[in-house]
């Protein structure tokens, strides 16, 4: 297998590495895109603040699975870098049988406790009803995700980020297909979207699957008692539960912050949740960056070529800087038209653009704070990495309610900001102690 990470242009082996993944990252983000677009302008707004009322809840067990997994692609990095191909077999068939029985196990707690958990987010009245139908039918989708993801980290480990791509192109297609025919045709609401969504998510994670078994024989495995090495389950623990720890944590967190915003209204709740679509996907190039610096970084490590790592940091920080300084131009010249697409009021595309410019003025700060990040984990400083996250996020939540007399809902975006500068210092901190160490040894 071809190990251009470790050899030739770092910025070239980065570009191509990270653009597949950023295109399917945004096919992703898309077709929740399509499910908003569609339920937004067919169903009405309070029917878009119901399924953005849920947005913290689901993204908690989504988080999880996607911080596990990034973890476990980092040392599927390593292993690659290193030359050990039958520890990438071992690595996928133990977490795929171990993640998918996991979060199958929760995705049925989830669907008996929905309506208290809600009920404790203090989801307005008006939406309730709408936000557990559509909460309970994602649910069944989430360990179809545990599969995807584990199938998606190991061949990102590899360095192929063209499957993953391929397998949301697929889902994409199927989700706009179905999300007419359910939500347009059928008018099933919002609760079509949501089975738009889950038979998509199947669709895609069969697509993966079949691939990287008819691809790589290296990864091909037959379920059995046999199919979890211990010692590959602990080894791939320790990468993958700090991160998955800080994306839980993250997860909760922001389900206290979807509280709290639900407190302003559901006027709010929809430009706000609306906003932070719009905002995902395009951060999309400034976090799948970090992913490549990571990705390159832990194989070059693996490789045994630590200044080449380095330089991977360098690289990838100013191409970082640059698309977000882009992006923070095309937020104050379009944020409110992108929120107007999804058919709200003019007052809630009002509030959503006063975040827009409010937050997309510290795009550079998360960048470069996502660069550092990417370098410390492809070291393997997961630990480091998932308790600054955990620091950060605890100082968003505690600006958010100190100072809501002050701000009012333009608190949120203030509150986020500050704590991407918290996060820049501290893992730029942790970069110059890592570095001193090194010159020290």
């Amino acid at each position: 297998m071809k190990r251009d990470m470790v050899e030739g242009s770092i910025a070239r082996a980065m570009v191509a590495f990270t653009v597949p993944l950023m295109l399917s990252g945004i096919l992703q983000q898309l077709f929740n895109w399509v499910d908003a677009f569609i339920v937004g302008n067919v169903e009405g707004e309070l029917a878009l603040a119901g399924i953005g009322a849920t947005t913290a809840l689901y993204s908690l067990f989504v988080m999880v699975i996607t911080g596990f997994t990034g973890g476990l692609s980092v040392l599927a990095a390593r292993a690659y870098g290193m030359g050990e191909q039958g520890g990438l077999s071992r690595l996928l068939s133990a977490f795929s049988l171990l993640l998918g029985g996991v979060f199958t196990a929760v995705a049925a707690l989830g669907l008996l406790l929905t309506p208290a958990i809600l009920r404790a987010m203090d989801t307005p009245a008006d939406i309730f009803t709408v936000s557990e139908r559509y909460l309970r039918i994602m649910f069944a989708g989430v360990p179809l995700l545990a599969v995807y993801n584990t199938y998606s980290a190991i061949l990102r480990g590899m360095g192929n980020s063209r499957a993953p791509f391929l397998s949301v192109l697929v889902c994409s297609g199927v989700n706009v297909v179905l999300d007419v025919a359910f939500v347009v045709v059928l008018r099933y609401g919002a609760a079509g979207a949501a089975a738009a969504t889950v038979l998509s998510q199947g669709a895609m994670t069969v697509f993966l699957v079949l691939y990287a078994v008819k691809k790589y024989p290296v990864l091909r495995f037959r379920p059995g008692r046999r199919s979890v090495d211990r010692s590959v389950a602990a080894r791939g623990s320790g990468f993958g539960l700090p991160p998955a720890i800080q994306s839980g944590t993250n997860s909760v967190g922001n389900i206290f912050l979807q509280r709290f915003m639900n407190g302003f209204g559901e006027q709010t709740v929809a430009a706000i949740t609306t906003a932070y679509r719009v905002d995902t996907v395009l951060l999309l190039p400034v976090i799948n960056f970090g992913s490549g610096i990571a990705t390159v970084v832990a194989q070059n490590i693996g490789a045994g070529e630590p200044e080449r790592a380095r330089k991977a940091l360098k690289t990838g920080a100013v191409m970082m800087a640059g698309i977000s300084l882009g992006l923070t131009v095309l937020i104050l010249v379009a944020g409110e038209a992108l929120i107007a697409m999804f058919g709200l009021t003019q007052e809630s595309v009002t509030i959503g653009g006063s975040f827009f410019r409010t937050i997309a003025s510290f795009y550079l700060v998360y960048s470069l704070a996502m660069a550092l990040r990417g370098y410390l984990e492809g070291m393997g400083d997961m630990i480091f990495s998932g308790a600054a996250g955990i620091a950060a996020l605890a100082v968003r939540i505690v600006c958010s309610y100190a100072f809501a007399g002050v701000f009012g809902r333009k608190v949120i975006a203030y509150a986020e900001a500050f704590s991407w500068l918290v996060l820049l210092g501290v893992y730029l901190l942790r970069y110059i102690w890592v570095r001193r160490r090194e010159r020290r040894k």
